[in-house]
């Protein structure tokens, strides 16, 4: 009888001070983004200043987190040893329907229906050291 090899543990976020709350709010369900009170432009990923306009006016705003897959990739093989369990890995950015962009990885549909364009909507996955990380399945 062989033993097991212990599971490698993901690597996981680390929140910043800046950064803080959006991880408070995914850990509530909720999803916020900045946004700049000078040029109401979005700004993700979480930063001190409005990569617009340069203010340190930004408001965290409460989003739908409601938008489509702008590109993705079916990782066949693991992206690192710890992700051996999630293959195939969905890899994907994700278009909010407020125009920001951000990498997640699609839960809860089969690569081969994955496609550019795809409605998707927040899945919160809750880590059990308290970090809960924000993924996608389709919308419906």
């Amino acid at each position: 009888m062989s033993v097991s090899e212990p599971a490698l543990p993901k690597p996981r976020p680390v929140p910043t001070p800046v950064s803080s709350p959006f991880w408070e709010a995914l850990r509530e369900e909720r999803v916020v983004i900045q946004r700049c009170d000078d040029c109401a432009t979005w700004v993700f990923y979480p930063r001190a200043r409005c990569p617009h306009c340069l203010s340190d006016r930004l408001t965290w705003t409460q989003v739908a987190a409601r938008g489509t897959v702008y590109t993705f990739s079916v990782a066949e093989q693991a992206t690192a040893l710890p992700f051996a369990d999630e293959v195939p890995q969905l890899l994907a950015i994700v278009e909010l329907d407020e125009g920001v962009r951000l990498s997640t990885t699609l839960v809860d549909v089969a690569p081969s229906a994955v496609k550019i364009g795809l409605a998707v909507e927040p899945v919160f996955d809750h880590g059990d050291d308290g970090l809960t990380l924000l993924r996608f399945r389709p919308a419906g």
